[in-house]
């Protein structure tokens, strides 16, 4: 499997990665919800604008130096060591070879040992069994179900796979 790696977003790495994006029909519980993605720069630019929080670190997935994912860490929160995972894969040909399983990995890796957290939560659309079948294969304990959602977490001193 070919290894990937997580890289600060950039504006530049950001119009890359939406480029290529295709939204997933299969996530969605109501199917007229679902519309293509089409790129827009102006999009990416106030996207990509919109994440520059000093309680948010963008990152993205890259491979063969070109970007396949997005991983961000949200609402982190030092005072209760606690952030929010969130990763998104661009489109069906990256989806489905370990890519986001890897990528969820080395988030782990930096939120435990580079920024000190404590616990990593991570949500997900229900639908969204892939993002499930990760979370779980990396550690994860499913918390509760919450309307379309599914809520997990890990803890820093939790054996991780």
């Amino acid at each position: 499997m070919e290894q990937i790696t997580l890289q600060i977003m950039t504006l530049p790495l950001c119009h890359t990665l939406f480029r290529g994006w295709e939204n997933d029909p299969a996530i969605y519980d109501d199917p007229s919800l679902f519309k293509p993605y089409r790129y827009d720069p102006d999009w990416v630019d106030r996207y990509y604008a919109a994440k520059q929080r000093p309680d948010r670190i963008v990152t993205a997935i890259m491979r063969d130096g070109q970007p396949i994912g997005e991983l961000q860490f949200k609402q982190i929160d030092r005072g209760t060591g606690t952030c929010v995972l969130s990763i998104h894969m661009q489109n069906d040909k990256v989806k489905g070879k370990g890519y986001g399983t890897q990528a969820t990995r080395l988030a782990l890796d930096y939120a435990f040992h580079v920024l000190g957290l404590q616990s990593v939560h991570a949500d997900c659309i229900r639908k969204n069994t892939r993002s499930q079948h990760i979370l779980e294969k990396t550690g994860f304990q499913w918390v509760k179900d919450e309307g379309i959602f599914r809520f997990y977490r890990i803890d820093r001193n939790e054996k991780r796979k």
